[in-house]
């Protein structure tokens, strides 16, 4: 499997509540910071189809998760 993307910000806690889970499960991620750059805020809300809520988490497989919960984030990563 390729590696996650997620797209969020610090003060998010659905952010951070996604990236415990990614590490508690081991899965890597690359996390993109959409407070401090302009650009990846507008590449994030591309991406979820013009909703502005994140996390925005793209799988290696192009699916798009916008504000998962750990159960749909679980069922996403473990196919």
């Amino acid at each position: 499997m390729g590696e996650i993307v997620l797209y969020g910000a610090d003060w998010c806690g659905d952010c951070r509540r996604a990236k415990a889970w990614l590490r508690e499960h081991e899965v890597p991620f690359t996390e993109v910071d959409v407070e401090h750059d302009d650009a990846a805020r507008d590449r994030a809300v591309e991406i979820a189809g013009g909703r502005r809520n994140i996390p925005v988490i793209v799988l290696p497989d192009g699916q798009v998760l916008v504000e998962p919960t750990n159960v749909q984030l679980a069922a996403a990563v473990n196919g």
